[in-house]
């Protein structure tokens, strides 16, 4: 075997950070910050391993070979050799080559951001679905890879006329990897098929959906809200799982709200498709509430990443309410203050001590209520039909009669008005006591326009 255990995770053992910050990316993620490494020694520390040293250096491109450079690798054996480390964590992705390279001359494990989030997740993983999607981001990680986990047969000679037992088995390997992941990708996507049509289900009731930078506290901000009892940790990646409970909205009515997996700078991008299911209820949600931490320094930049990988779940359009959570845990007033101009129209809470969160439920009812018109219906008494779909997914604020007439004024979202046009006898109107100076046009939109007539629409 080879001398380098390349067992997975790295639990119980020391580790040395090495951080390398090209010139095109010096200003990412947390390199604002006293300790550019910070996150990494919490992914590590959340793996379950004990951080002994750090290196950083800056570099205007990548050493091909070992990505730091022979002079740095130098130097970093001397630091693996002092501090008796059993494994060194980039952050930065390595390519097979270059983590073959470094091993080789450090005599210790070595691993890249991406192999340290999949561990994490690996651990974390409580549900058969987010197991599957965890597995299936591993081995697309690991397959080109697998020529590296089998250097120890690659000593043995090739027979005349036929490949050496290293190469078969490496071979036989990829087909066996190459199979799971198309059985992982088959059994995800019926889950995913079967999630769609769950939350679709759902469809009666408006949805909200957290989402933000990992730890930034969605679970405690859900808990508060809803009394759900999920898991709030002060770890990174403590929930995995999307969790769904329902929301009485002072002042407007119950919503579903959901607790997503959080964010970081760098996902692996394997890992955000292998999650697609998780995340279908923020893809189907009505309205986003992106939790930050207000009172992490490189608050800006968490931001600005977790609205990077809305834009690769193609949501980053998606109406978005943002809420600046921990202000009772900011020490610099003026990075605070910062934000606040920023983001003017963004809602300070803490989701610890409760602070902000009627303004909070305020500012989502308002957001929720954007969509909605207020309307009269006119339709035939006994259509008892039309007015219980009304009751459920409007709010009726009137009912009158003229005749064999129902006359209903109620405020309906503008996406169930198109049920309504298939009824002959329905008829949708402004409401002429409200403000609403437009008209609905066949498409079951709105036409905004002052001289729009309030003629009714068939």
């Amino acid at each position: 075997m080879s001398s380098i255990d390349r067992k997975p995770g790295i639990d119980s053992e020391s580790a040395i950070l090495v951080g390398v910050y090209l010139a095109s990316d010096r200003a990412s993620v947390g390199h604002d910050t006293s300790d550019p490494l910070e996150e990494l020694a919490g992914l590590v520390e959340t793996a379950g391993a004990e951080v002994v040293g750090r290196i950083t250096q800056n570099r205007p491109t990548p050493d091909p070979a070992s990505y730091i450079g022979q002079g740095k690798v130098e130097s970093l054996k001397q630091f693996v050799d002092a501090a008796d480390a059993d494994v060194v964590v980039f952050d930065n992705d390595l390519s097979p080559a270059q983590i073959r390279n470094l091993e080789e001359t450090l005599g210790v494990k070595v691993l890249d951001r991406t192999e340290i989030i999949l561990d994490i997740f690996s651990a974390r993983a409580q549900t058969h679905e987010a197991r599957l999607a965890v597995e299936l981001a591993q081995l697309e990680y690991s397959l080109p890879r697998l020529k590296r986990m089998w250097t120890h047969l690659s000593r043995m000679k090739m027979g005349v006329g036929m490949r050496g037992p290293g190469e078969k088995q490496l071979e036989t390997d990829r087909r066996l990897v190459e199979k799971r992941i198309n059985d992982l990708r088959k059994d995800l996507k019926q889950i995913e098929q079967r999630k769609e049509r769950a939350v679709a289900a759902r469809s009666d009731r408006m949805t909200v959906s957290l989402v933000g930078y990992t730890n930034a506290g969605k679970s405690t901000l859900m808990n508060k809200l809803t009394d759900a009892d999920v898991l709030a940790e002060d770890k990174l990646f403590a929930t995995l799982d999307t969790r769904t409970r329902r929301w009485q909205l002072p002042g407007w009515g119950p919503v579903l709200l959901s607790d997503t997996v959080g964010f970081i700078r760098n996902l692996p991008h394997n890992l955000v498709a292998s999650f697609k299911a998780t995340l279908e209820e923020t893809r189907q949600a009505d309205l986003l509430i992106h939790v930050a931490d207000a009172s992490n320094p490189a608050a800006l930049d968490q931001i600005a990443a977790v609205y990077e990988v809305l834009q690769e779940l193609g949501i980053d359009e998606k109406d978005t309410l943002l809420a600046l959570n921990k202000v009772d845990c900011v020490t610099d007033p003026l990075a605070l203050e910062s934000l606040r101009t920023r983001y003017p129209q963004a809602v300070l809470i803490s989701a610890a001590t409760g602070d902000g969160l009627p303004r909070l439920a305020s500012a989502v009812g308002d957001a929720l209520s954007k969509d909605f018109l207020d309307l009269e219906i006119h339709l035939p008494a006994s259509d008892g039909k039309t007015l219980a779909f009304l009751a459920k997914y409007g709010e009726v604020l009137s009912r009158t009669y003229v005749e064999d007439r129902t006359v209903v004024h109620c405020r309906l979202p503008q996406k169930y008005i198109g049920p309504l046009r298939g009824h002959e006898d329905v008829q949708i109107r402004p409401y002429k006591g409200g403000d609403l100076s437009s008209s609905i046009s066949s498409n079951g939109h709105v036409d905004a326009t002052p001289q729009a007539s309030v003629d009714e629409v068939a």
